[in-house]
């Protein structure tokens, strides 16, 4: 059975597993190393995903497959300038064996429904440019592109 919940500290150790092997996942793509050395959290992850379980404005769900963790999503709440609230989803990954299986759909409900809760008026995520399964899965779960950045190597 698929489920999402909100992290325990006892699935810190495998999250951070699957956020090494995200990254590695990301880094091969169109974009993925500036991403890398930019957005990215830099690893080990461990510490950081225990100082977001304490943070209220941030939230670490994870996804499973028969109790077992396989994937998760990490999203941190911005006050923007006129007042409003913003969700980002910083992270979201299922390990490639259990995709294609509801997983990823059920943490992006519950990062929305976390996000509503914290009264949000919407929620962002991003996709690298060459990532075209992430950006058509962000569509399905009703995600529109409202900012393209472009880059310019030098």
């Amino acid at each position: 059975m698929e489920d999402a919940r909100v992290a325990t500290h006892d699935d810190l150790a495998r999250v951070a597993d699957l956020a090494h092997d995200f990254r590695a996942e990301l880094r091969a793509e169109r974009g993925g190393p500036l991403w890398a050395t930019r957005e990215a959290r830099p690893e080990p992850v461990g510490d950081a995903f225990t100082a977001l379980l304490d943070d209220d404005d941030a939230g670490v769900l994870v996804g499973t497959l028969e109790e077992h963790v396989v994937g998760y999503a990490i999203v941190h709440l911005e006050r923007l300038r006129d007042g409003a609230r913003l969700g980002v989803i910083e992270e979201i990954y299922v390990e490639p064996g259990a995709r294609a299986v509801g997983i990823g759909e059920l943490l992006v409900e519950r990062v929305v429904a976390f996000c509503a809760g914290a009264g949000c008026s919407g929620v962002d995520a991003a996709a690298l440019p060459g990532h075209r399964q992430a950006k058509n899965f962000f569509e399905r779960a009703g995600f529109t592109a409202r900012l393209l950045v472009m880059h310019h190597p030098v």
